[in-house]
């Protein structure tokens, strides 16, 4: 999806920012990291960085021990950006962000969305995050439920199953197995 949409954003004037939690980093990716990657990457699509940003980084370099932006900061510094041309930003995985930083993000996200008419941003995570999406985001939400199919997940084992390079601890019977038992299983959720 993400590669389309850059495809699409070529030829369009278009930035795109991509962001995925991982969660096995959970506590590196707070809200300032997070927000700054995406800012880092917005501003590598534009002709010229904008003052605000220029005058932030300028005012960061001689403070005192060089401290980074804060949250409010890279909040104002999106913002900026996102209002001067189209803008997606993907986030991939929200569900798998610390909870309490969940909250920040959104927040964080619906000010962005404020400032910048043209900024459209797209967030995938499992079905339990969606209220919390939806309340942050207010009215500026559109929901689609996606579930694999049976026969992707097949698709899907068969390719990683004949990628094994360990072919003594696979004979057919366990193959079958987990052929059989783990589209069950992620059918079942």
């Amino acid at each position: 999806m993400i590669d389309r949409l850059c495809d699409q954003a070529r030829r369009q004037n278009t930035t795109i920012a991509c962001f995925y939690f991982d969660f096995a980093a959970q506590n590196e990716q707070s809200p300032t990291n997070m927000l700054g990657a995406l800012l880092r990457q917005l501003v590598d699509g534009l002709d010229e960085i904008p003052e605000e940003i220029s005058r932030a980084y300028h005012d960061q370099k001689s403070a005192i021990g060089r401290r980074g932006p804060q949250l409010a900061d890279i909040v104002t510094m999106l913002q900026a950006t996102t209002s001067r041309k189209h803008t997606f930003i993907c986030i991939d995985a929200l569900d798998e962000c610390v909870t309490g930083y969940q909250v920040k993000i959104l927040d964080s996200l619906h000010q962005i969305l404020q400032k910048s008419p043209w900024t459209r941003i797209f967030v995938t995570g499992r079905p339990h995050i969606q209220a919390e999406i939806g309340k942050r985001l207010t009215g500026r939400v559109t929901a689609l439920f996606i579930a694999p199919q049976r026969h992707d997940i097949i698709s899907y084992l068969h390719s990683r199953l004949d990628e094994d390079t360990t072919a003594d601890a696979m004979n057919s019977s366990l193959k079958a197995d987990i052929l059989k038992k783990i589209p069950e299983d992620v059918s079942e959720t």
